[in-house]
């Protein structure tokens, strides 16, 4: 690499840890949200069904 004079800090390397996980207000699981998906695709279709 060519010398430009520059002196650039190199970081934190990696010293900087991140919270991964946090507690959430929301806890579901994923056969929740297909459940309520479907819910939502059943409702639609019984208003196009009921409602014209």
């Amino acid at each position: 690499m060519a010398d430009s004079g520059v002196n650039v800090p190199s970081g934190f390397g990696g010293l900087v840890k991140f919270k991964e996980e946090y507690p959430s207000k929301f806890n579901l699981k994923p056969t929740h949200i297909v459940v309520f998906i479907i819910l939502i695709i059943l409702f639609r279709i019984a208003l196009g069904m009921f409602v014209k």
